[in-house]
């Protein structure tokens, strides 16, 4: 009688050997490798993104100075028979009136005294440095503002990128300008839209982290004094008269994570992460 094989192969497994405490630790040390590799990536794009930021406030800050030195005034606030003279501002009609181009140093919202909206200097301080080409980009087209605001509306609002400039830091954050108490600043916020009577959509789209690295580098990291300041840009104070002041917008709530105190605020709130932050800086 034939003998039957089975050609099922056994495979034991009590002769298999585990990875070694020397092979885990290797394959343990390669991950925290990588993690920390790219932990360390973000925040090199975040310095760099902080750096990049700071590189363009101060040359926006060069393109004012080159701007008031060639045209005898600073943009936005170039009176009319000036800006017709040398060939910028050409079909946007400002009239001369408070915050239409008077001459008078300041970049104020039409009406004048502290007017902060997105409606006559604040608006053709834009269009003026893109004119006299000072800046990269093409931003506010004559066509699309008048003293009364900006004309082009999509769905009730702009788009942003039309009239103002991305911030570097990105994620919504763009650059406006104004003035308080006879200063003019720039102001660094998350802006999602601008009605056509000029309103701002504000919101406060950076940390504390990254607020006090741009005020550290730049002034003293102090929150409330110097010449950078942290801001609350939430829309009715970015849009209020006088809305680049110490009182409306310098930040002064401590459950929301942009500075130490409620009350006398004295340096960010570092250990806080969420978004509640924006800035205002001093022209130079």
């Amino acid at each position: 009688m034939p003998v039957s094989h089975n050609n099922t192969k056994r495979y034991d497994w009590t002769n298999e050997e585990g990875f070694t405490l020397i092979e885990l630790s290797i394959v343990l040390v390669i991950i925290g490798l990588i993690v920390g590799g790219i932990l360390t990536g973000q925040d090199l794009i975040k310095a760099a993104e902080q750096r990049a930021t700071i590189a363009q406030i101060e040359k926006y800050n060069t393109a004012v100075n080159t701007f008031r030195n060639k045209f005898s005034g600073i943009p936005g606030d170039l009176t009319a028979a000036s800006a017709t003279s040398f060939g910028i501002d050409a079909g946007v009609g400002f009239t001369g009136a408070a915050g239409i181009g008077d001459g008078n140093g300041l970049i104020e919202g039409s009406g004048g005294s502290g007017a902060t909206k997105f409606i006559g200097e604040p608006a053709i301080f834009w269009l003026e440095m893109s004119q006299a080409n000072l800046v990269d980009g093409s931003f506010v087209p004559a066509a699309n503002i008048t003293t009364a605001g900006v004309t082009t509306v999509t769905s009730g609002a702009v788009p942003v990128s039309t009239y103002l400039p991305l911030a570097k830091l990105g994620r919504g954050n763009y650059i406006t300008v104004g003035s308080y108490n006879g200063v003019n600043y720039y102001a660094i916020a998350g802006i999602s839209a601008i009605s056509a009577a000029g309103v701002y959509t504000a919101t406060n789209n950076m940390n504390a982290q990254e607020s006090y690295n741009i005020d550290k580098k730049t002034d003293d990291g102090i929150p409330t004094s110097g010449s950078v300041y942290a801001l609350d840009a939430v829309t009715t104070a970015l849009n209020a008269a006088g809305g680049f002041s110490t009182g409306s917008l310098v930040y002064t709530s401590a459950t929301a994570g942009c500075v130490n105190s409620a009350t006398t605020p004295t340096a960010y709130d570092l250990t806080a992460s969420n978004p509640a932050c924006s800035l205002r800086v001093r022209f130079n």
